[in-house]
């Protein structure tokens, strides 16, 4: 079987059509889109696929994003399923989005730090222009994650560091004024689910383990710094 090798314009016409049967339904997951459909036929030719799909958990669909019709959001949604689920632009700060698109887009090109690997693992991966580059990462920055302040005296509390173990792992450190105490424990949740499903390791059932995270001191140092309402800060 050729695989991964297939050129990708007809493999992204197979993968198109059983993009339209995947994107009715995800087993446990609920409706997804046909790029992501698309992404997870072409991981299922590749024999790196297991490993691209495992990069980050499945989060946010492209009709999720901010201003999802915008040029930025189409870029996101066009070239970052290529090789993992859908990052939201809030896991990351602007700074840090101006050095992940850079990395991102060299690694597309088939260059990175695994050298030949790399390279066979991008065969059938487009990169975008240096002008979709850019417009993707100011999409990122504009829409990126509003870190709370690193010297704020709470975070030296126990709570405090337990909310900042916990949540720097996948993201940068969110601000609790993003949301309201009653909005909290429902994204704590969430957050909770894509830690167990990141740290499970898959294909043999001895090593399938669910880490235990208590989030109780984390919801209420969040709900304590939260927001006083839901109208935007």
């Amino acid at each position: 079987m050729t695989g991964w090798k297939i050129p990708l314009r007809l493999l992204g016409a197979l993968a198109l059509g059983f993009a339209g049967l995947a994107a009715a339904a995800e087993p446990g997951g609920g409706p997804t889109s046909p790029e992501v459909a698309r992404a997870r036929y072409l991981w299922s030719q590749s024999p790196h696929g297991k490993m691209l799909e495992r990069i980050l958990p499945r989060a946010i669909e492209p009709q999720d994003l901010p201003e999802p019709h915008s040029e930025g959001a189409r870029l996101t949604a066009r070239y970052c399923v290529q090789c993992h689920y859908l990052p939201s632009p809030q896991m990351h700060t602007p700074d840090k989005w101006s050095t992940i698109v850079v990395r991102m887009v060299w690694r597309m090109q088939g260059k990175g730090n695994m050298g030949v690997l790399m390279k066979e693992m991008m065969e059938s991966v487009e990169a975008p222009t240096e002008q979709e580059a850019g417009i993707l990462a100011d999409y990122l920055r504009r829409h990126a994650q509003r870190e709370m302040d690193p010297a704020h005296p709470a975070l030296q509390s126990e709570a405090g560091k337990i909310f900042s173990i916990a949540c720097t792992q996948c993201h940068a450190l969110p601000d609790p004024r993003r949301h309201t105490r009653g909005e909290w424990p429902a994204i704590v949740s969430r957050m909770k689910e894509h830690m167990a499903w990141t740290n499970t390791v898959v294909g043999d059932d001895s090593l399938r383990t669910v880490p235990v995270l208590d989030t109780t001191q984390i919801v209420r140092f969040l709900q304590r710094y939260a927001r006083a309402d839901s109208k935007s800060p």
